[in-house]
């Protein structure tokens, strides 16, 4: 992926956004890797796999609904 550009604006809030959801993407993280260290090698893929991505699904939708909240709250809209 390529590095975005950001005003200093941008920056600044994407940087406060992060840290909403900071905590809930380490406590995910660690969740995630209790799962995978819990299983042997040839239980990595598959069932695990898709485990892991449906967590990472949902941190990601976690994301976007903090955006959203966050711009409702402050009254804002996100660039055209």
């Amino acid at each position: 992926m390529a590095e975005l550009e950001l005003t200093s604006e941008q920056e600044a809030e994407a940087k406060r956004l992060a840290a909403l959801i900071g905590k809930k993407a380490e406590e995910e993280a660690l969740q995630m890797m209790r799962i995978m260290v819990s299983k042997p090698d040839h239980q990595l893929l598959g069932a695990t796999e898709y485990e892991i991505r449906d967590r990472a699904h949902q941190l990601a939708a976690h994301a976007i609904e903090t955006v959203l909240n966050e711009r409702k709250k402050r009254g804002t809209k996100g660039p055209a």
